[in-house]
């Protein structure tokens, strides 16, 4: 009998191992996976639809943050403002500061922004960080200042009185343009601790002013907590002028039963 050589034996068992091996690698082979069209789009429908869901959460979320650093801010910068300016001028009540109510033949309220800035310079400007002063016209068509400070924000006086201060967090041009938005995006605030021109009879609708800084507007509140949200005059649920006070009083928080929605 013929024997195999060696090297047509080691070439047998070579070829029988490479056909087993390849045949193992098989079985181990998987098939590559892919997505499909209609997979792909329904995944991007469903992070659509979540990020729609929560991206206006956290823009709103932002905006009252926003606020609220910003409304606590303004208020702490004004009362340092008429600290200072106490320590160089007295007692408010003898400062030549305060502008009241002129009316012209007709009745009008007469602006009187003009002489209202030259009292702002000389008694409170010297004491704040104002980055720039700028004219602007409201939607009556009244002409006041806005006084802007280093966030972006701003703020301005009434423009036929000095009493009352309206605080813009952000975008102020653009609130100042539209009626019936205060506690949305436009905040009340007033400065009279003298009572100046009322009389004793109208006195008590200014009781929350008296001898105090720059607080948030309560003219004529009738001390009820409700009514901050329910007064058909200035609550916060009807024209507004009382929504600073609510947040003031939750520690400069916007409340979770907060009436109106804050927006720029």
């Amino acid at each position: 009998m013929k024997l195999k050589s060696k090297d047509a034996t080691y070439q047998t068992h070579s070829r029988n191992y490479t056909t087993h091996h390849t045949h193992f690698t098989h079985l181990l082979t998987f098939p590559k996976a892919a997505f499909t069209l209609a997979e792909v789009l329904i995944t991007l429908a469903i992070i659509g639809v979540v990020a729609a869901l929560t991206i206006p959460a956290v823009i709103q979320k932002y905006t009252y943050r926003m606020t609220e650093t910003r409304l606590a801010k303004f208020y702490s910068l004004m009362n340092q403002a008429i600290i200072m300016s106490k320590i160089d001028n007295g007692a408010p009540e003898t400062w030549d500061y305060w502008v009241d109510d002129l009316q012209d033949e007709e009745g009008n309220l007469i602006n009187q922004t003009e002489a209202i800035d030259a009292a702002f310079q000389k008694y409170l400007a010297p004491y704040l960080k104002i980055t720039s002063k700028k004219k602007v016209t409201d939607y009556n068509g009244n002409q006041r200042y806005f006084y802007y400070l280093a966030d972006g924000s701003a703020f301005s006086y009434a423009f036929h009185e000095i009493r009352d201060i309206q605080f813009f967090p952000y975008k102020a041009e653009k609130c100042i343009k539209v009626q019936n938005v205060s506690g949305i995006c436009r905040f009340a605030f007033e400065f009279y601790p003298a009572n100046i021109s009322m009389s004793s009879i109208n006195d008590g609708a200014w009781k929350y002013l008296k001898g105090k800084g720059m607080e948030p507007t309560l003219y004529a509140w009738d001390g009820d907590p409700e009514s901050l949200y329910n007064d058909p005059t200035r609550g916060c649920e009807a024209t507004g002028d009382y929504c600073t006070a609510i947040i003031a009083r939750n520690g400069w928080k916007i409340p979770a039963d907060y009436p109106r929605k804050i927006k720029y």
